[in-house]
């Protein structure tokens, strides 16, 4: 039972890219409050954006409100971000992570059990 985040890597000051997160060993995503946080070292976990997979209403961190866009793909399993206009200050490690209650919001790590490995976004200004 697993999370697996990819699409991470380096991209220029305004571009965009695409964070993916898919469930395996029978983890369906559906079942569960999905989320997105980062990490810079040194550096507190950030909660970034969560949805409910059942109506598709999501939650943003104010410093993501407006460029990035969180979305679910029932079929593939897979959780999305998509992340516009990037900027420097969004270099982290982004993770996804599941908690065991899809209908109850939250945008405390401690309250997520499941998590990916993690994957690393560099922005370059």
């Amino acid at each position: 039972v697993q999370l697996q985040a990819s699409g991470g890597g380096v991209v220029q000051a305004g571009d965009s890219a695409r964070l993916s997160c898919t469930g395996s060993g029978g983890l369906t995503l559906s079942s569960y409050y999905m989320g997105w946080f980062r990490q810079v070292p040194g550096k507190e976990r950030e909660f970034v954006a969560a949805i409910i997979w059942n109506d598709g209403s999501a939650d943003y961190a104010d410093s993501v409100k407006g460029r990035f866009t969180i979305s679910r793909d029932n079929a593939k399993n897979t959780m999305y971000l998509q992340m516009n206009s990037l900027e420097a200050d969004d270099t982290a490690v982004y993770y996804c992570a599941g908690r065991i209650w899809p209908e109850y919001r939250s945008r405390l790590s401690d309250d997520y059990d499941y998590w990916g490995q993690g994957t690393l976004v560099t922005v370059s200004s």
